[in-house]
Parts: C-alpha cells; sequence; structure tokens
C-alpha cells in the first residue's frame, strides 16, 4: 500500500510540475507579445517594475488558462449547430475574448489589449501552451494513458446498454490510394504503421494484416464506390456527374442534395439501411451508410439544421479543447502557404504536367489536409472509446493533392506519411476502448497520371462534340470545372446545399448536346431527345460526330446503344465490337486489362446512361490517361491505377475471396464488410442476413 500510495504522489506530483511548466512558459510569451505588439500592455499608463509586470503576466496567464480550461467546454456546447469550419474559424475571436476576459479579471487591475491584438495573442498562447504540454508528456506513457481513460470514462457512463464484448470494427478510407501507390509508400518507408501490420521490413515481425486487391466499376470514383460500399447498391451511378433526362437535371455526387437523392435510390434498391445501420457512425464520407451517428457527412447537409442532424461528437471531441482548435487553425494557415509555396516552385521550375492551383485551391487543399483530417479522427476516436459496434471514415487528403500535384508527387508522399500517423494514432486508441477493435483499412479507387486532354490538344472534349456536330467551336478552350471529393467535405462543414433549380440543364439550343466530364470518363446526352438515343439515330443526326470521336488519337473507346446489336463499343478505324462478343473479341478495351468488358456491360445497363459514354485514351506502357478534367491525377473511367483499390484486413477476419478469385466491383466488397461485421457480432456462427429497412 506504501509502494501505491507513493506511486500516486508522484503521479500528482509529476502533473503538477507540468502545469507549472506550461504556466511558467505562459507567463514568459504574454511577456514577449506585450514586448512585441504595441497594442498590447502589461503595465499601467503611469509605468510600474519588472516585478510588477511579471506579476501581471504570471496572473493574466494563469487567468486565460483558467477560463480556457473551464468557460471553452461550455461555449462549443452552446455553439454545437455552428458548421465546424465556421466553429474552426471562430475559434480566433473566441479565444481573443476570453483573454480580454482575463486581463480584466486581474485584480491587480494592469493590463489591457485592443480586440484585433487579443485574437492575436490567444491564438499564439494557445499555441505555444498545447506545445509546451506536449512536450513535457511526449515520453510520459501514463499521461497519455490516464488522459484516454478520463475521456473512456465519461463515455461510457453516459453509455447505455453496457458496451459488448465483442469486437467492434473501423473502417478507414484513404480516398483516392491505390494499391500499388500503398505498396510503394510502404516499401519507401512511408508508411511504418502499414509497414508492421503486414510484417515487411527484417522479417522479425509478424503479419497481422492481409492486403488484397480489388477492381473497381467503370464509374472509378468516391460517389459509386463509397454509395455501393456503404449501401450495397451502386445502381445507375454511371458517374460522377449526369444528365437525366426525364428531369433536366445535373446530378453530380459530391452535391448535398444529388447525395441524398442517391443515397435514397440505393437504399430502395438494396433493400437495407447500409452497413453501418447497427449502432454504426458515419465519419467525414459522401452517404451515412445508415449510421445513427453522423459527422461531416454530405447526404445531411442538405437538411434544415436540427438536434438530429447535427455533428455533436466530432465537433464537441476536438473543439472542446482550444488549443486543438487554435492548432489546426494554424496548421490550416501554414498549409496554404505550404501549397502556395509548391505551386509556384512547379510553375518556375515550368514542371509538366501541371494544372491551375490558384483561387480558393489552396484552401480546399488545406481544408482537406488539415481540417477535415483533425475534425475526422478526432470523431473515429471518440466513438471508439464509446465502444461503437462499427465505424467508417474518409480521410481525402491525398486524393485531393493528388489531383493537382500528380499522383507520385512529393506533395502526394507527404500527405502519405502523416495519414499513416493518423493510423497509427486511431491503433493506439483501440487500446484504451471499453472493447477489443479490429482496424480494416481499404480506398474507393486510385488514381491515374497524365496530362489533362486539353493540355494536350488545345480543345476540350466539349469542343470536339460541337466540331462532330457541327457546331461552332470557341477558339480558346475553356476549363472544364473540378469536382474532388474535399469540396464535398466543405459543403457538409458549411452544411451548403446547392441552391434550388441550381441543378436543373437549360440548354440555349433544345438541340445542343450535354457534355459533362468525369476525370478521363465523358458523357454526352441531347436533352431534346426524352430516351438514349441509338446508334443509328446519333448517325442520322449527326454523321460526323460517332466517327470524329472514336477516331481521334485522345480517345480509347466509345459506348452507344444499337437497334441491331442491344449495345457497341466503338474505336478507331471503324472497330465496331457489339457488347455480347467483347470477350472473344475485346477490340478497343483489350489496352484496359481484365473485367473492362463486364463493367462496360453493367453500365450499359443502367437507365441513366447517356446516350454516347467516352472513355480516354490509355497507355498502359505508363498508365497515363488524358482527363477531361484540369488533373493531372485522375480517375472515374477505366485506364492505369485508378480501377486498383487496396483492402487491407486482420488476419483474424476470414478471407475476403477464395485464393485465386477476384474482388470487383463496390457491391461485393460491401458484402465482404457486411460479413465480417457478422463475423465479429457473432464469433463461430453462421452471419445472418441484411437487416431489411422498415416500410
Amino acid at each position: 500500500m506504501r509502494g501505491v500510495g507513493a506511486g500516486r504522489w508522484r503521479k500528482v506530483a509529476s502533473q503538477a510540475g507540468r502545469s507549472v511548466a506550461v504556466w511558467a512558459v505562459s507567463t514568459l510569451t504574454m511577456l514577449l507579445l506585450a514586448g512585441i505588439l504595441p497594442d498590447f500592455r502589461l503595465r499601467s499608463a503611469d509605468g510600474d517594475s519588472a516585478t510588477d509586470i511579471a506579476v501581471t503576466a504570471a496572473l493574466g496567464a494563469g487567468a486565460f488558462g483558467l477560463l480556457s480550461a473551464l468557460v471553452w467546454p461550455l461555449l462549443v456546447r452552446l455553439l454545437l449547430l455552428v458548421p465546424a469550419l465556421v466553429l474552426g474559424l471562430l475559434v480566433f475571436f473566441l479565444n481573443g475574448a476570453l483573454l480580454w476576459l482575463a486581463l480584466r479579471l486581474n485584480p491587480v487591475e494592469r493590463g489591457s489589449a485592443d480586440p484585433e491584438t487579443a485574437v492575436v495573442v490567444a491564438a499564439v498562447m494557445s499555441a505555444v501552451a498545447s506545445a509546451t504540454g506536449a512536450a513535457l508528456t511526449v515520453r510520459d506513457d501514463d499521461a497519455y494513458r490516464r488522459r484516454l481513460y478520463r475521456l473512456a470514462d465519461r463515455r461510457r457512463r453516459r453509455a447505455a446498454p453496457p458496451c459488448p464484448a465483442t469486437p467492434g470494427t473501423v473502417f478507414l478510407q484513404l480516398d483516392g490510394v491505390g494499391h500499388d501507390v500503398l505498396l510503394e509508400a510502404v516499401n519507401k518507408g512511408l508508411m511504418p504503421t502499414v509497414a508492421r501490420w503486414l510484417g515487411t521490413g527484417d522479417g522479425s515481425r509478424r503479419p497481422t494484416h492481409r492486403l488484397t486487391p480489388w477492381r473497381t466499376d467503370w464509374s472509378s470514383q468516391t460517389g459509386a464506390s463509397q454509395l455501393g460500399i456503404l449501401h450495397g447498391s451502386n445502381h445507375d451511378v454511371p458517374a460522377f456527374r449526369w444528365y437525366e433526362k426525364e428531369r433536366r437535371e445535373v446530378v453530380v455526387c459530391n452535391r448535398p442534395t444529388s447525395a441524398a437523392e442517391l443515397q435514397r435510390r440505393a437504399v430502395d434498391h438494396a433493400g437495407h439501411d447500409g452497413l453501418l445501420a447497427d449502432d454504426g457512425a458515419s465519419r467525414g464520407n459522401l452517404f451515412s451508410g445508415g449510421a445513427g451517428e453522423q459527422a461531416l457527412v454530405l447526404s445531411i447537409a442538405a437538411r434544415r439544421r436540427s438536434r438530429e442532424n447535427r455533428s455533436r461528437a466530432g465537433y464537441f471531441a476536438y473543439f472542446s479543447d482550444p488549443a486543438n482548435a487554435v492548432r489546426t487553425a494554424l496548421s490550416f494557415v501554414a498549409e496554404v502557404g505550404r501549397e502556395i509555396g509548391e505551386s509556384t516552385r512547379a510553375r518556375l521550375a515550368k514542371q509538366r504536367p501541371r494544372v491551375s492551383r490558384g483561387g480558393l485551391y489552396p484552401f480546399v487543399r488545406a481544408f482537406a489536409t488539415v481540417v477535415e483530417r483533425d475534425v475526422v479522427v478526432a470523431a473515429v476516436m471518440g466513438d471508439l472509446l464509446a465502444g461503437r459496434t462499427a465505424v467508417y471514415a474518409d480521410l481525402v487528403a491525398y486524393d485531393e493533392v493528388a489531383h493537382h500535384s500528380g499522383p507520385a508527387s512529393r506533395d502526394a508522399e507527404k500527405v502519405l506519411d502523416r495519414l499513416d500517423r493518423s493510423l497509427a494514432l486511431i491503433e493506439k486508441v483501440t487500446e484504451h476502448a471499453p472493447r477489443p477493435y479490429r482496424i480494416v483499412v481499404l480506398s474507393d479507387h486510385g488514381q491515374s497520371p497524365g496530362e489533362t486532354f486539353r493540355a494536350r490538344y488545345g480543345l476540350t472534349l466539349g469542343d470536339l462534340v460541337r466540331a462532330g456536330c457541327g457546331l461552332p467551336v470557341p477558339r480558346r478552350a475553356g476549363h472544364t470545372h473540378s469536382g474532388a471529393e474535399a469540396r464535398a467535405a466543405v459543403r457538409a462543414a458549411l452544411r451548403r446545399p446547392v441552391e434550388e433549380g441550381a441543378e436543373h440543364y437549360r440548354p440555349q439550343r433544345g438541340s445542343e448536346p450535354v457534355v459533362l466530364a468525369s476525370g478521363n470518363l465523358g458523357l454526352i446526352s441531347f436533352p431534346d431527345v426524352p430516351h438514349r438515343m441509338t446508334k443509328e439515330e446519333i448517325d442520322a443526326r449527326h454523321p460526323a460526330l460517332l466517327p470524329t470521336l472514336a477516331n481521334h488519337p485522345g480517345i480509347g473507346f466509345l459506348l452507344v446503344a444499337s437497334e441491331r446489336h442491344g449495345g457497341v463499343v466503338l474505336g478507331a478505324y471503324g472497330a465496331e465490337i457489339p457488347l455480347d462478343r467483347l470477350d472473344e473479341n475485346p477490340g478497343p478495351l483489350a489496352a484496359f486489362g481484365p473485367g473492362a468488358a463486364d463493367v462496360v456491360r453493367r453500365t450499359h445497363s443502367f437507365p441513366h446512361t447517356a446516350d454516347i459514354m467516352v472513355n480516354s485514351f490509355h497507355d498502359p506502357a505508363d498508365g497515363e490517361v488524358l482527363a477531361f478534367e484540369e488533373q493531372i491525377g485522375s480517375h472515374g473511367g477505366l485506364g492505369g491505377a485508378q480501377s486498383r483499390a487496396f483492402l487491407l484486413s486482420p488476419l483474424a477476419l476470414s478471407a475476403p475471396v477464395a485464393d485465386g478469385a477476384d474482388l470487383a466491383g463496390a457491391e461485393q466488397l460491401h458484402r465482404v464488410l457486411r460479413r465480417w461485421l457478422e463475423e465479429s457480432r457473432s464469433p463461430g456462427l453462421p452471419a445472418r442476413p441484411p437487416r431489411e429497412r422498415a416500410a
């Protein structure tokens, strides 16, 4: 007992010592800022001695620290309905208000600061205090565990019923990280956590996970993949964006209203609520998966704010600590500066291929790589400590950076290193969770490199279509809008639905085609024809259009309906292969690898497949494609690494597929993940069928 008591006293003394150290560093920081900033004063108008100034600084720093600890959590609770991104920016002003109040409460009645200066001083002091505390506890495992245990105890006291002893599962989606990119990062030492799980290195470590490649659908993008993974159906999702003739509407996967509609259709088609319907949490995703707990989920962003759809778990867990919020805000600013510097360097070096990275892009990138990552990881940590059965989270950082910097760029590699650190942090938290957890890491697609169609040929796909239709072509090719997943996360954070009517297409002339791009996949629709046009109808209206497209060197193949064959694939030099003969004669699909014929036939069966589906050229030698959007790392169609995603699963779970079999399509992957949840729910018992959606 004496030893236990002595140990407790040592812990108390250690905590007290750290608190005094943080207070002392905060006091020195306040003194330094008072000497630098002209509008921040720690002395009276008549002047004071150095001792009086030091006492003022010490009391001010102490009052600021106490207010931050006591008042800040209450402020965050009051502001839970404020969007996450707005709350992150509001942190600066709230911290400044707390500092102003701390100076007012100072018993020696000295010290003042202008409102703008108070914001700066509070931000610097919070960051310094956080860094000091982290430095003092970085090697103190006991302190780290105590913080986790305290958080776990608070969550367990709120939880009802008690957490089951069966394993939970956390699914972490590394958006856009292809199978080969992951292996290359492991070999380069960029992802030591993944390397340890795979048992790579000196051979002394035993693997705990298996790595399985999986092949995406033709639409190799998050909207189609995640809808299939989370809801079990991505039927009738032909691309990232497409035109629906009966509604005269362009559906875009990362628009809140479109995401909500796609989720509704998937639930109806699959007949159940989704992968996460049983005590699940959805974090940073396009779709909910049927989860009861949601944060930064796009499909609910179009709803009116209410207590039911606010994202309390992730935001409060993160923003309740003002130092965390300030650190994220400062990291956000640093990331904006880093992107501006990297893009300037690439422009001065005349790097090729290269796309524009100006405008709002530096802020979108910073949101994806800093804010979204921090909030989502914090939310996942809270879910683990709350003992939720299933958690699915999407980290979009790599995908956003690779679109503009390239899949194998130095920028993208730095992001992979940071993602690995997030995996290590989450793994550490599982050790303190109230139930065991299995960590499954996966991607929704890869990315294929290559310059843009516009950069190589000086015209867009829309220009080429207009030329084939005999319509005027602009002398100067315009930019094609790029819709990456990070913009969806920004919309979810801001809760900004698309304005009513904004998705409806109103062509200037009724016969003009609608041309849309989804990576290196193009879609051409004729809005004045209510049905899907056949090859024969298109030839009769625009005899030069299909030959112009099929024979262009930047085009790989076309898919069109046919009165004679049902559907045909068209290629250069008059190639025309009926869909039912692709297995024996793949024609232009031969360059796109195994499974290409299957996904093309499946897309042909969709009700909203475009009149003409266009896939860009693909060079199998270097894996390059030509994006119809302004991206030098793209996905959305067939060709190269974009169609080859990965699944990293614990060996404790059954093998995803039998030896020698392929894991193909997001819907099959959904069935695998559901099977694993059933295995974890009832170890040793056969999996039950999915729960049907309530009428």
